[in-house]
């Protein structure tokens, strides 16, 4: 599919037959299990500024936290409890954790519970990220939210857009599972700008494509800018499933938090994994990138019993495994 014709996926006004198409494509090629990643949000402290992020370091009114070693580590426990094969350790860009204790979080998740780890902390060093690799983790996930160049630089002032390709890069040549992805609806995004992100992911070649709605903040810069819509972003992910065959396509939380059905209409428009939430139940309304986002108020087992049955009335099925990537086989 050429960007011409993604263009015009992207304007039209009847994406039926595209979610049918992207839903075969998914049955084909992943089949009709649904995979789980529990996340663990172990810290909102951030060191970057993102114009869009409610966790940027400028906000002064959000309230702060840490999660402890342990603390992540009976969270894993938990996890793995529920059944959960993958988990997802993910923060703001907080350097209070060094590359070591980072490690050796990985280290003690590998050694105590049967877990495939994913990192989703930030921009590090090439060192950093191999010591990662060598503790352990499994995949590492970083977005590049969008390949609009100006837009990327005026929305993310405190980081380089180059220096973002090439880390995944280094990721997949370190032997990661690598994910990334964009946010749909970002203010001065065009549908031109859409397409260039779905050509960019095809050509990075990814092992899971996380695509979510820009929702306003109200402590950043963009509070007034208008919310992305969920149709735009089930085209983008029916589009993906269609070009890209079997990467890991997730119904993320945040096209929940837009659409009470949101997740279960991105399973049926080409989606195959589902991201429940395994952090301690008392600090989970304070991971507040976007506001109004759900499951901050359930515990664990909530969440699990919720997902159980949006997978069964789908006919659907929960994956059993790792869900590693497809993209070897």
């Amino acid at each position: 599919m050429d960007k011409k014709e993604i263009i015009q996926h992207l304007n039209s006004n009847n994406p039926t037959q595209l979610h049918k198409k992207a839903d075969k494509i998914r049955k084909e090629y992943c089949g009709d299990q649904v995979h789980l990643r529990g996340i663990i949000e172990f810290s909102n402290y951030c060191e970057k500024d993102c114009f869009y992020c409610g966790l940027r370091k400028s906000n002064k009114k959000i309230t702060r936290y840490r999660i402890s070693n342990q603390e992540i580590l009976e969270s894993a426990k938990k996890a793995a409890r529920l059944g959960y094969k993958t988990i997802v350790l993910q923060s703001g860009e907080d350097s209070f954790y060094s590359t070591d204790d980072i490690c050796q979080i990985i280290k003690s998740i590998k050694d105590n519970f049967d877990l495939a780890v994913t990192l989703s902390i930030g921009e590090k060093e090439y060192a950093d990220y191999l010591k990662f690799k060598k503790s352990g983790a499994d995949r590492y996930l970083l977005k590049f939210e969008t390949s609009n160049r100006k837009l990327f630089k005026k929305l993310k002032p405190d980081s380089d857009f180059n220096l973002r390709i090439e880390r995944i890069r280094w990721l997949k040549q370190m032997g990661f599972q690598v994910g990334s992805g964009n946010i749909v609806g970002l203010p001065n995004q065009s549908i031109q700008d859409l397409a260039d992100d779905i050509v960019m992911i095809d050509q990075l070649d990814l092992d899971m494509v996380g695509v979510g709605p820009f929702i306003p903040h109200p402590q950043t810069p963009l509070s007034k800018s208008k919310l992305g819509t969920l149709d735009l972003v089930l085209k983008i992910i029916s589009l993906l499933r269609i070009i890209t065959k079997n990467t890991h396509l997730p119904a993320t939380t945040a096209v929940g938090s837009i659409d009470k059905t949101g997740r279960q209409k991105a399973l049926r428009a080409g989606a195959n994994v589902l991201m429940p939430n395994v952090t301690p139940r008392e600090y989970r309304k304070y991971y507040e990138i976007y506001p109004n986002k759900i499951c901050v108020e359930e515990n664990p087992l909530d969440c699990k019993s919720c997902i159980a049955r949006m997978v069964k009335m789908l006919n659907r099925k929960i994956g059993l495994g790792y869900g590693h990537s497809l993209k070897n086989k």
